[in-house]
């Protein structure tokens, strides 16, 4: 991991307003930013559409959606989009994926929200069949959930490996990003039905995520970016409040926030030292942050 660049990425959490969208993209290239997300909620703007405002804004951004819930979502249809994405975008397309967790937001809508092992069986079953497509632009595949037998997707990205990022906490997850995926990105919190559990984020655990990683990865661990998504980052010269704050708000001890890749608290200098030290344990080189004016600083900093 030692030699892998440093790479950053900013996701949009402001509404779908076009012209923001683009002074958003537009302010994060000029920053140092490699990637522009957006994100999939029953309630928000659609994970897609804003992508395009954001690239055309952009000469080198590249664009997708962190993360879609694969409950929402058909393989096929993912495919598609990815790869119409792509095309148009002129190569710059890069597609998370997630089990999906939000109960509320499915009852709403009236959708779905499977058992954990069935969510994550169905979402093994989608990498699956998504990788096919892009790669080879058809797929005969015959599983538990899907049933697929298509000769041509119709639509074919310019990359020839249209990257794609996995979140997720447990071992089934680690695995199946081992075996498909090209940025893993390490989270923290489990939904249960009586609440979220942010054991996840300690250490210990991130650690075995890190361990199950290498494992299923094999030979092509090297291929695989690690990622975080920071939950808060602030550049202050008094972080012990601010940890304090967020380690009570989370359940967590304060050491636990100064451990974790989700939090980044203090000074630049601070910030960066936590970086670095979380490349040496974890192997992550590629953050996403929601605030591009406080992360510029650091960005130039690791350059």
């Amino acid at each position: 991991m030692s030699d892998r660049t440093y790479r950053f990425g900013f996701q949009e959490t402001a509404s779908a307003d076009r012209d923001g969208i683009r002074a958003n993209a537009r302010a994060a290239e000029a920053a140092g930013f490699h990637e522009y997300w957006s994100s999939d909620h029953i309630g928000a703007a659609d994970p897609f559409l804003p992508l395009q405002y954001a690239a055309d804004a952009t000469t080198s951004l590249r664009v997708g959606p962190l993360t879609l819930n694969n409950e929402f979502h058909h393989p096929v249809m993912i495919a598609r989009a990815a790869a119409t994405l792509d095309r148009l975008t002129g190569g710059r397309a890069v597609i998370g994926l997630g089990t999906g967790y939000a109960q509320g937001e499915h009852d709403a809508a009236a959708i779905t929200l499977r058992p954990p092992g069935e969510r994550v069986t169905r979402f093994g079953e989608t990498l699956h069949v998504v990788r096919s497509l892009l790669d080879d632009g058809a797929c005969t595949f015959d599983g538990q959930h899907h049933h697929i037998a298509l000769d041509a997707l119709g639509v074919e990205p310019v990359q020839s490996r249209l990257p794609l990022l996995v979140g997720g906490n447990g071992r089934r997850v680690v695995t199946l990003a081992g075996r498909h995926t090209d940025i893993f990105q390490f989270t923290g919190v489990t939904f249960l039905p009586d609440g979220p559990d942010v054991s996840g984020m300690a250490m210990s655990e991130l650690v075995k995520r890190r361990d199950w990683l290498v494992e299923a990865a094999g030979d092509r661990i090297d291929d695989i970016e690690r990622s975080a998504l920071v939950q808060r980052l602030e550049v202050t010269d008094d972080p012990g409040a601010v940890r304090d704050e967020i380690a009570e708000r989370w359940g967590m001890e304060p050491d636990q926030i100064d451990e974790c890749p989700f939090a980044l608290l203090g000074s630049i200098e601070q910030i960066v030292d936590k970086i670095e030290r979380l490349r040496s344990s974890l192997g992550i080189t590629h953050y996403v942050v929601r605030d591009t004016e406080a992360f510029a600083p650091i960005i130039d900093r690791l350059r």
